[in-house]
């Protein structure tokens, strides 16, 4: 084993272009069940890919190899089997179930089993969330601790850092239940004495930088608890070749990546709800230019998933039909974010510009320059394409590991985003505002907008006549 090729470095592999895909072609070398063409590791039996995870005295997995298997091999197994395997594996290779454990062997192989469960602990903490994960863990650490005094200490300081991490995402939920039962309260109380609650976004926070900035706020720190297995975790089928097996899927497991989708879908209704609110058509005026203002800068930040929000808030039929509203707006700029964010030739000019924003990230002096924040559901439907258009698996039943290395190259860009610190300072009362004012459903939305500019055509009307006849009952 110790004379298998390397994975290339973590840099080095995720900057490459993909890999050479003729596989059928080229003579492979075949390592122990392993196929490789020129050092890249194509395709793999799940037995071989899972023994290649596992270190030994001579050999090391590679990051990047680490990485994409513990990302991908969740649709092919629940990562507590996958855990099992590990520590069965090591624990028979190592003999570290013998009586007589020999102290220097312990020395050799234990900081690499140790650092193995430090990569997956850090980088994948919710499957710990599984008790039998956990069990596991535990009992792997403690063999490699009974073994040597010196260990002790990091094993504890492993098992700390992951019930910290833990803790901190138990309670980021319990907060994101309490927000949504806040803004339900209040919509109850809008529907009942509208005026008696209601401010507008403009008297909260007249400058649009300032809303930019929390905006952004929000945004990082919701994108910060999305783990990286959500991504693959929303698109388990079940494998093939394991007929009895359940799909492995349950709520729990994409729950943060669920909660940032719904934030941009109250984004986009926040906006709409501001528009449609105001009675004067120049205060409705004011709130489109103010909202194309905040929109620039959170291009200009580098927040796009804010931005489109903002877009497609503005975009909403109650909003687009306000023609005397629009006819009083500068909307020159609002044309040239428009321009940015055309979704035709697959959003070339939204891709462009998140180039360019990655590429600043890179070579960043500060925290603000480092800021990238992608279109969400852009980036969830790119990942959801390269799932569905490559097999698992191969005819001969092997994974399909360069699917994987796209697929972690993929995802490995988003984990360096999600780690950006913000730079800017909190402001309570706005984020406040943000997260729990309430806002109209579709219904509300067009009643406001055809109490603000009466309806053009029979449809309209009809629709209005309905609207309120409900809202009376």
């Amino acid at each position: 084993q110790e004379r298998m090729p390397q994975t290339p470095p973590f840099a080095a592999m995720f900057d490459s272009s993909g890999y050479s895909r003729n596989l059928y072609q080229s003579k492979e070398d075949n390592c122990g069940g392993l196929y490789y063409h020129d050092n890249n590791l194509l395709s793999g039996s799940l037995e071989a890919l899972i023994q290649h995870l596992v270190p030994n005295i001579d050999y090391y997995p590679d990051r990047t190899y680490i990485f994409t298997f513990l990302l991908s091999s969740r649709l092919f197994m629940h990562p507590y089997e996958l855990m099992a395997k590990v520590c069965h594996l090591c624990i028979e290779q190592q003999r570290l179930s013998e009586p007589g454990l020999d102290k220097n062997r312990i020395r050799k192989i234990a900081p690499k089993i140790l650092q193995l469960l430090t990569e997956w602990t850090e980088t994948f903490p919710y499957d710990f969330r599984d008790e039998r994960m956990m069990r596991n863990l535990k009992e792997l650490a403690q063999r490699i601790a009974s073994g040597d005094e010196m260990y002790r200490k990091n094993v504890q300081q492993l098992l700390q850092n992951l019930i910290r991490k833990l803790a901190t995402v138990s309670q980021y939920e319990e907060v994101l239940a309490k927000i949504n039962a806040t803004s339900t309260d209040r919509l109850t109380v809008l529907k009942t004495k509208p005026q008696s609650i209601q401010r507008d976004i403009i008297t909260v926070c007249n400058d649009p930088y300032a809303l930019a900035q929390q905006l952004t706020h929000i945004e990082l720190e919701r994108l910060n608890y999305i783990g990286p297995e959500e991504f693959v975790q929303a698109f388990v089928q079940k494998d093939p070749l394991d007929n009895d097996k359940s799909c492995y899927r349950d709520r729990k497991k994409t729950q943060n990546l669920e909660a940032y989708v719904e934030w941009f879908n109250r984004l986009s209704y926040l906006v709409a709800t501001e528009i449609c609110m105001p009675v004067k058509k120049k205060h409705r005026a004011r709130v489109i230019e103010y909202f194309i203002d905040v929109a620039r800068e959170c291009f200009n930040i580098g927040n796009f998933n804010s931005l489109m929000a903002i877009i497609s808030g503005m975009n909403m039929s109650p909003v687009s039909r306000l023609k005397k509203t629009w006819a009083k707006v500068k909307t020159a700029k609002f044309d040239i974010l428009e321009h940015q964010m055309d979704p035709s030739s697959n959003f070339y000019n939204y891709r462009t510009a998140l180039r360019g924003a990655t590429q600043r990230s890179l070579t960043a002096h500060s925290n603000r320059e480092k800021i990238v924040i992608p279109f969400f559901s852009l980036l969830i439907k790119d990942i959801y394409f390269l799932n569905e258009g490559c097999a698992n698996r191969l005819p001969n039943g092997h994974v399909n590991f360069e699917k994987f290395w796209e697929l972690a190259k993929q995802v490995s860009e988003f984990m360096t985003w999600k780690q950006v610190e913000c730079p800017f300072e909190r402001d309570r009362k706005i984020l406040q505002y943000l997260l729990t004012v309430p806002v109209f459903s579709d219904d509300a939305l067009y009643l406001a907008s055809y109490e603000s500019e009466s309806p053009e055509n029979h449809i309209e009307k009809d629709r209005w006549k309905t609207l309120r006849f409900v809202s009376e009952v």
